[in-house]
């Protein structure tokens, strides 16, 4: 989700769950604790989880199942279960379909996989930190040119740490440097520009989630440069993932706990589960069933069906396609006067 300005003067005053920015901000204690695990596997443990845990995440099936995917799928749930909102977004969706596959589908033919992946980097890496800028902002209260420079500071740091994790095995010596060097120098920039622009906040709560969002991008650019991927790539994720999942499950709770508004929430009362859980029981399990099996399934219908191999038309084609829409649509779903957002409600 890509959150708009939020305002604690200005909360909706119908929703009777509330968003809290203390358990927001709470998340971001994963930048110490992944800080000190460094510490300790290069001081005591003589660099054992740096040996061992994978050098790019993305080849964890255990990190797919519970980072990244599952929010992707329990946006589209969302979406996709209440029939208000198809019909609000039909057309914009429909459109944002076709430019998907006009793009990655055909331009694949002709644009360099290489090129592609940076753009797809650079969109992942703004849907990330754009919804971290964009809770904090109604908190911060910042100018808006001090906003939009820490934001774009934090932006173009963290693709270059992406592009460096991600890609490390393919760049050569001189381009690793030159990417680290690009990345420290916006680090460097963003720091400054973070101790600047404090002196617009108010309190220090506000202060407090001010530097929280810069030592997101801070903190993984010191665990790529100690070449701890997975802990790098671990601590957005993570922060990101649980923020949109209380997001999700507060506007469901408020849109379907008096009665009911479709099918899915239905037969959950049927098997008298609570609100709470079902739509994160839901999104990890279709995560787990498409990433454990969904590439296998899809090639096997294909080649005994059609004698054709299909490979990696789930985990490539389907969950890309998710991903790419989720980008899209979480930057205005969740705007001010949209309909998730007579759901969502906040407290301090």
């Amino acid at each position: 989700m890509s959150a708009s300005p939020l305002s604690l003067s200005s909360l909706p005053p119908t929703p009777e769950l509330a968003v809290s920015f203390r358990w927001l901000l709470g998340l971001y204690a994963i930048i110490p604790a992944c800080l000190l695990l460094q510490w300790a596997d290069a001081g005591f443990w003589h660099g054992y989880l740096q040996q061992n845990l994978p050098s790019n995440p993305s080849h964890f099936l255990l990190f797919q199942i519970l980072f990244g995917t599952p929010h992707i799928v329990a946006s589209s749930i969302v979406l996709a279960s209440n029939k208000d909102y198809l019909q609000h977004y039909r057309n914009r969706l429909l459109w944002m379909t076709l430019a998907i596959i006009l793009f990655f589908g055909v331009g694949s033919l002709f644009i360099p996989y290489r090129a592609l992946y940076v753009i797809a980097a650079a969109w992942t890496v703004y849907h990330v930190l754009k919804q971290q800028h964009g809770v904090a902002r109604g908190v911060c209260r910042l100018p808006e040119w001090a906003f939009q420079t820490l934001l774009w500071l934090s932006i173009s740091a963290g693709i270059a740490i992406y592009i460096g994790i991600f890609l490390h095995n393919s760049l050569t010596p001189q381009q690793t440097e030159w990417i680290k060097h690009l990345a420290g120098g916006l680090c460097l920039g963003l720091a400054c520009a973070t101790f600047y622009c404090q002196r617009h906040c108010q309190t220090s709560f506000s202060k407090a989630f001010l530097w929280a969002n810069s030592l997101l991008v801070l903190g993984s650019f010191y665990l790529y440069i100690q070449k701890y991927y997975f802990l790098a790539i671990l601590i957005p994720r993570l922060v990101h993932d649980i923020t949109a999942f209380m997001f999700y499950v507060t506007h469901d709770y408020n849109k379907h706990h008096q009665q009911a508004q479709n099918v899915l929430y239905r037969w959950a009362g049927y098997c008298r589960l609570p609100i709470f859980v079902v739509l994160p029981l839901l999104s990890f399990g279709l995560t787990f069933l498409l990433q454990a099996y969904g590439d296998q399934a899809v090639n096997f219908i294909g080649v005994n069906l059609f004698d054709t191999e299909i490979r990696k038309a789930v985990t490539l084609g389907l969950i890309g396609y998710l991903s790419l829409m989720h980008y899209y649509t979480e930057a205005f779903t969740w705007k001010q006067g949209s309909p998730y957002r007579q759901f969502i409600a906040f407290s301090k």
